[in-house]
């Protein structure tokens, strides 16, 4: 027996010897160690005392069907109350590689940052009724000072559908029968949201779902593409992601718009000005920062150029050289180039092949360098367009891939990024909420950090599924394995800072600052965890 259990061992670790945390696990400290052990007998408890479906709670789909990593919409008030989910939110995260900026400042923030603006107004194309409130989406925009609208409300009988309000009035005079002012929030709120109700019952098809959350984006558009909101918003999103352990982040910028709007309401402001705004916003952050002593917990932050993959290929010719140029004036803060949407509704990469491979070619002319950091294969198709994006990416030579959520059905794909050291940026409640897998237990993950695939754990759109922050994430990922351990956390950390856009100097900087402050993490589970030391000491709690 004994030579069985070790061939058993053997194998075990053959098997696992591919992943990347296999080399954080063997010179983990003894520090570690014990932490690791503490965190792990801890999700065991909670798998049992939190999760077995007894405890007594408010859920749609009823107590009895919890597990770890079930429904993240579902399951989120039962998450934040955990002692896991408590210390994982205190865990240094490094970078973010995979976010939307127009998604990633909390909802009620979004609004509230709207509505300290006079020139920001609000319509709607049918009459409003308890019964309509439900289906009917509201629209915004910031207008010039000459066109702002004396009409009061919304719900009065006597509004004309497509006329605008300005929103602190139709806030204000919002029909109590509807909630008053703060039934429109919560109308407003819900248009910028998915909730359980839509996810898991009646938008529950990955097509469904992307109706929804297409819509989202819809409504934010206009509250967020206006110079003062837009400022306060990048601020609010930098400060965010510094306080749930974030010190570096690559947001996505859609830039489809050629203009973003003034405070004077004219849709005047060229893409330049988005990027010297949001360069000193940046500055203005870190500055603070340092001032409170606090220069480890945020390194930086560089923009993925963005527009969306239904443009036409003449179209897409202009949008590259708008950032080509972009690069040559911002070459520290522009860090590559993606095409964004739905993919399995709007045009594959091999589509724009020739103007991609065109654009390669320009760089070269110009000297510069801006790769491509493709989404690809966020899809359950095999052998579909949406799926067959992952073959383009790789050919067109991208950096990074985005979900790459259908890379487990293409085991020459999963060796060329073991071999070339091609990161996934992987979104788990994304995936989960946008309904490409039922649960994080069914999730491809495992398997692909299985395959040796270096994986950067992202939350991709949090605002739109209240996955705040890295924190959510994390945890739906590590209550779903009992292979994972503090040393899988430690390889999705510290390859969130090696497959950034940073450069070697930053990169130093980065990993010197996360070294300091994972021992700090370190110490506090010890110190405020440690008597939840050892699997024994857990169950008799």
């Amino acid at each position: 027996m004994d030579d069985y259990l070790a061939k058993r061992e053997e194998l075990i670790a053959q098997d696992r010897a591919l992943r990347p945390d296999h080399t954080s696990a063997r010179a983990l400290s003894a520090d570690e160690r014990k932490a690791d052990e503490i965190l792990r007998g801890i999700r065991d408890f909670e798998a049992q005392s939190v999760w077995d479906g007894k405890r007594p709670v408010k859920h749609v789909h009823g107590s009895q069907q919890m597990f770890p990593g079930m429904e993240f919409l579902t399951a989120r008030d039962t998450i934040v109350g955990t002692r896991v989910f408590q210390i994982l939110s205190k865990m240094p995260k490094g970078g973010l590689l995979h976010a939307h900026l127009d998604a990633t400042v909390r909802a009620d923030i979004l609004l509230g940052l709207a509505l300290q603006q006079p020139a920001v107004h609000i319509r709607v194309h049918e009459p409003l009724t308890p019964s309509t409130l439900r289906t009917i989406l509201p629209e915004f925009r910031a207008l010039p000072k000459d066109e702002w609208s004396t009409n009061s409300s919304l719900t009065d009988p006597l509004y004309s559908p497509g006329s605008w309000v300005p929103i602190q009035d139709a806030r204000n005079k919002f029909s109590t029968e509807m909630g008053g002012s703060e039934g429109f929030d919560r109308w407003v709120i819900d248009a910028l949201m998915i909730n359980p109700s839509e996810a898991y019952g009646t938008h529950n098809t990955t097509a469904k779902i992307w109706e929804k959350f297409r819509s989202t984006f819809l409504v934010s558009d206009g509250l967020i593409r206006f110079m003062p909101v837009w400022t306060q918003y990048i601020k609010e999103f930098l400060l965010s992601s510094v306080a749930d352990g974030i010190s570096y982040v690559e947001p996505r910028i859609m830039f489809l718009f050629k203009y973003m709007i003034a405070e004077d309401g004219q849709e005047n402001i060229p893409h330049r000005v988005w990027f010297q705004t949001y360069e000193r916003i940046l500055n203005e952050v870190k500055d603070e920062l340092k001032q409170q002593g606090r220069e480890d917990e945020f390194v930086g932050s560089k923009i993925i150029y963005s527009t969306l993959r239904n443009v036409t290929c003449e179209e897409l010719e202009w949008y590259l050289e708008d950032c080509l140029a972009l690069k040559q004036e911002f070459p520290h803060l522009l860090a590559g180039f993606d095409l964004v949407g739905h993919e399995d509704s709007l045009r594959p990469l091999v589509y724009y092949a020739e103007p991609l491979l065109k654009f390669v070619e320009r760089q070269k002319e110009l000297g510069v360098d801006v790769p491509f950091i493709f989404h690809a294969g966020e899809t359950l198709g095999d052998g579909t367009a949406a799926d067959m994006n992952l073959y383009d990416a790789i050919l067109l030579g991208t950096k990074r891939i985005g979900h790459g959520f259908s890379i487990i059905k293409h085991p020459r794909i999963m060796q060329i990024c073991r071999e070339k050291g091609i990161c996934l940026e992987m979104c788990p409640i994304s995936n989960e909420v946008l309904r490409l897998t039922g649960s994080m237990p069914m999730h491809p993950l495992p398997a692909v950090l299985n395959q040796g695939v270096h994986i950067a754990l992202c939350s991709d759109d949090p605002s739109v599924f209240g996955n705040m922050g890295l924190s959510f994430d994390f945890f739906q990922v590590f209550v779903s394995s009992e292979v994972n351990s503090l040393a899988t956390l430690r390889s999705f950390v510290w390859d969130s800072i090696t497959f950034s856009s940073m450069d070697e100097q930053e990169k130093d900087r980065a990993f010197a600052a996360l070294e300091r402050r994972w021992l700090i993490f370190v110490k506090y589970i010890l110190d405020n965890h440690g008597e939840s030391l050892g699997r024994h000491d857990i169950d008799s709690q």
